[in-house]
């Protein structure tokens, strides 16, 4: 596995070293970063960005990790332009600026990539992960694409809404113990409303120990301790792709 081959990226960071097995391409009117499996297997899968944007040096290589495992993966620009978070942004402003590049917003965009992976890379199975602000998006489109055949979203959860427990396909749900923006309590809700209302497969995962970004973003900050679990949610989505998608 490629996550095997690859250990944790602890040290990637935000560093721009760090330039990807993959180009960047045009998708019709948004850019996104494409890196093609070594494997000719019909498969891809969407890979969704956090609230710091598409050219994140983390998910591009997240989405290398999941090329590596036969999937062709696309990282397309959802916020379709405008500028991501910044790391020292000024947090008050966040909910304006958060009110402009709304996670379930994204159908135009999420078409477009569609078309593109069917028509330009020949596939025919059709996955999608999401970090954070992903992982919003991706809980929106596994209620929406039947054709999705399976959808990873991390540390991302739907609030304030009742419509979003009819998952379409199986859903992996990944949280993390310690996360100050995902309270516990929301994953329990969560976890009650899909056992009364969700007729698919579908499984939530919670870490102990660990923080929002852990799975994707782990920095200086990686500790031995951490790693088996960052390792173990790595492999859990893969296996979850491997067996849906």
């Amino acid at each position: 596995m490629a996550n095997e081959a690859h250990p944790c990226p602890c040290d990637i960071g935000h560093r721009i070293e760090y330039g990807g097995l993959g180009h960047e391409v045009q998708v019709e009117h948004i850019k996104a970063y494409l890196t093609k499996s070594p494997v000719d297997a019909g498969k891809a899968v969407v890979v969704i960005q956090d609230i710091f944007g598409w050219q994140l040096p983390n998910t591009r290589y997240m989405a290398d990790m999941i090329a590596g495992n036969g999937y062709t993966t696309i990282v397309p620009d959802f916020f379709v332009g405008q500028e991501p978070w910044h790391p020292s942004g000024d947090w008050s402003t966040f909910p304006e600026w958060l009110k402009t590049r709304n996670a379930r917003k994204i159908d135009k965009e999420f078409d477009a990539v569609l078309k593109y992976l069917k028509q330009q890379c020949q596939a025919k199975r059709i996955g999608v992960v999401g970090f954070c602000w992903g992982g919003i998006a991706v809980h929106h489109l596994m209620l929406k694409y039947p054709e999705l055949r399976a959808g990873v979203s991390v540390y991302g959860i739907i609030k304030d809404a009742e419509d979003v427990y009819g998952l379409k396909n199986p859903t992996l749900f990944i949280f993390a113990e310690n996360d100050a923006v995902i309270p516990l309590e929301q994953v329990s809700l969560l976890t009650q409303k899909l056992k009364e209302h969700c007729k698919v497969e579908y499984q939530i995962k919670t870490f102990s120990g660990q923080t929002h970004g852990f799975v994707h973003r782990k920095r200086e900050d990686c500790s031995p301790e951490d790693k088996p679990y960052i390792d173990e949610a790595r492999r859990n989505l893969l296996e979850w792709l491997n067996k849906y998608v």
